[in-house]
């Protein structure tokens, strides 16, 4: 629930803190393709967020993260949902390092 500063007081009985000094939470999500990552990072700094890091690309996993206008931190990024699957080459390179 994203809720305005006022509204969200109600709710809480601890003090607002600063985004623009402190952090409390990094929010991450999840969307289903590459392009999307783009269009969601593309579409919150139209609106006047700040790019916190470029892309962030794995080949089966990419990410771009912003603050929004009150400076906290999101992350939104896509993951491949073969990647893991048992008798795929990134399961077994996986299944190696956790070996190691």
């Amino acid at each position: 629930m994203l809720l305005e500063r006022a509204k969200f007081m109600e709710f809480s009985k601890l003090p607002l803190a600063d985004a623009a000094t402190s952090t409390l939470a990094l929010y991450s999500f999840s969307v289903s393709s590459r392009e999307e990552v783009d269009a969601v990072g593309a579409a919150a700094l139209a609106a006047g967020g700040v790019e916190a890091d470029g892309l962030e690309d794995h080949g089966f996993m990419c990410s771009r993260s912003f603050f929004d206008l009150d400076g906290h931190g999101w992350q939104v990024m896509w993951m491949d949902p073969t990647v893991g699957q048992p008798g795929t080459e990134e399961s077994a390179v996986a299944a190696q390092g956790a070996v190691a």
